[in-house]
């Protein structure tokens, strides 16, 4: 069982990756390197700094204030084995939602998920999958949590109660993410 994560770093408190307030907690390694990327720093899998999941963990849960947490990147499921133990302990102490930020889309998660089942186990903690790569031709700032037009959110409660795939709607009190 994976007991650290390599972080380029960490939000202890946010209100853009995610509905309401969160630890958004930015994964260190990133193989899209998208052009227009606001987060290059994080491509390098050797940069950024191990930390422990638990202290990750304990940081989040002493917070009563937030309402999740938000795994951005670089990548997070090129560390979905680390991701999904945080998430695990996350979803056992609280009642706080998980939102994943992935440069691969959803239809590939899922066939990754088939030989990798740390891949499918973050899938299945997931609330909010905010998917595809960052497209710089696609950039719009006016969209929610997303940096360009074809990267979507998934509601993966839905997508999994309905076994297809169920886009959120815009705003994310719509789909029982709203206040804790």
């Amino acid at each position: 069982m994976q007991t650290e994560l390599r972080l380029a770093g960490l939000v202890g408190e946010s209100i853009v990756d995610g509905p309401g307030l969160r630890m958004t907690v930015f994964c260190q390694g990133c193989p899209h390197r998208c052009r227009g990327c606001h987060n290059p720093e994080t491509w390098p899998s050797d940069g950024g700094k191990t930390v422990s999941i638990r202290s990750i963990a304990d940081l989040a849960l002493k917070n009563p204030m937030l309402k999740g947490i938000t795994f951005s990147g670089g990548e997070p499921f090129c560390q979905a084995g680390g991701f999904s133990r945080l998430a695990e302990i996350i979803k056992a102490e609280s009642s706080m939602d998980i939102v994943v930020f992935t440069g691969y889309t959803y239809e590939q998660l899922q066939v990754m998920s088939e030989k990798d089942g740390d891949v499918k186990t973050l899938l299945e903690l997931s609330d909010l999958l905010i998917d595809g790569p960052f497209i710089e031709k696609e950039k719009n700032l006016t969209l929610q949590f997303r940096g360009s037009a074809n990267q979507r959110i998934i509601d993966m409660n839905e997508t999994r109660r309905t076994g297809r795939m169920i886009l959120a709607r815009e705003y994310m009190g719509n789909i029982g993410l709203e206040g804790k």
